[in-house]
């Protein structure tokens, strides 16, 4: 008898004491510590994003990154994304370059193995209600990288929307509360 209350004594004394350094560790805010809250400002509810300006020679890298941007904040934060002029912010933004870069050469031929496709952008997150910024980037960029050599042979296609992709993200989550 007196065994087994020690055994589980043994068992729910650590079990306890973790749980208790559980709770001790969270804040009510992400600024303070860990926090269960999200990190996105809590006063902007909603997002315009409208098709991003396109100051390079890639055609239809803007439709793609926009998409992109819309479906990761979608995906990844409480807000809602609707059209201008009902929305409580609006992120616009403007593709500055879009390069491609051999990164790797085969040595006995030459020919290009691995390729870089990188994407920077100019964005702004604006407060609709006041007109202020609430975040603003400049020359903010992302790169990715895909594989045109045989036997993969990807497309230049491909290198794109995996820049798309990733540089989405980076943007999404720039717009988190300042820590």
């Amino acid at each position: 008898m007196i065994r087994a209350v020690l055994t589980r004594a043994v068992v729910l004394v650590p079990v306890l004491g973790l749980g208790l350094l559980a709770v001790g560790g969270c804040a009510s805010s992400p600024s303070q510590g860990y926090a269960f809250d999200s990190t996105y400002d809590s006063g902007v509810r909603s997002v315009a994003v409208p098709v991003f300006e396109n100051k390079t020679y890639a055609v239809g890298v803007e439709v793609e990154l926009t998409e992109a941007i819309i479906k990761e904040i979608q995906r990844s934060t409480p807000m809602v994304v609707t059209r201008a002029g009902r929305a409580d912010s609006e992120l616009r933004g403007v593709i500055r370059s879009a390069q491609i870069r051999s990164l790797a050469n085969d040595s006995i031929t030459g020919l290009t193995q691995t390729m870089s496709y990188k994407l920077s952008v100019d964005f702004e997150w604006i407060d609709a209600r006041t007109g202020k910024p609430i975040v603003a980037r400049k020359s903010f960029a992302s790169a990715d990288v895909f594989v045109p050599a045989q036997p993969t042979g990807e497309r230049i296609e491909t290198g794109r929307h995996a820049t798309a992709q990733r540089l989405a993200r980076d943007i999404v989550a720039e717009l988190r509360e300042t820590w």
